[in-house]
């Protein structure tokens, strides 16, 4: 019984020791993926961030610029008149005098409503 017990016990050691040889061979490329992957996910996070990073430079710059202007600008001061909206108003109703002079209408003589014909109807029967 004890030679058996101890043959046991050395088969079972040879099949762990062989497993985790296994284990060691294989691991190698399964490591060399990992760290391909890790730097993937690691240029992918770069590239986010110099993205980000341009996007809100080109905000916080674009801020700034408004706050510059000012509410005294001639810019805005003119937008807040109401006399470009008269200037555009009188302009569109010359447009549409001029368009109006311009336009023409074709009457189709057969078209015409004649009251004193009468559409024939279809009898029931």
């Amino acid at each position: 019984l004890v030679l058996s017990n101890s043959t046991a016990l050395n088969l079972l050691l040879s099949k762990v020791l062989q497993q985790c040889l296994e284990r060691a061979n294989s691991s190698a490329p399964s490591q060399v993926r990992s760290t391909s992957d890790s730097l993937a996910i690691i240029y992918v996070l770069l590239m986010v961030g110099l993205f980000g990073f341009f996007t809100v430079g080109v905000m916080v710059t674009n801020l700034r610029a408004r706050r510059l202007e000012g509410p005294r600008d001639p810019y805005n001061t003119y937008i807040n008149t109401d006399a470009w909206h008269r200037k555009d108003r009188e302009h569109l109703q010359a447009k549409l005098i001029e368009n109006y002079k311009l336009c023409c209408v074709l009457e189709n003589q057969l078209a015409v409503e004649q009251p004193g014909t009468t559409i024939p109807e279809e009898k029931s029967s």
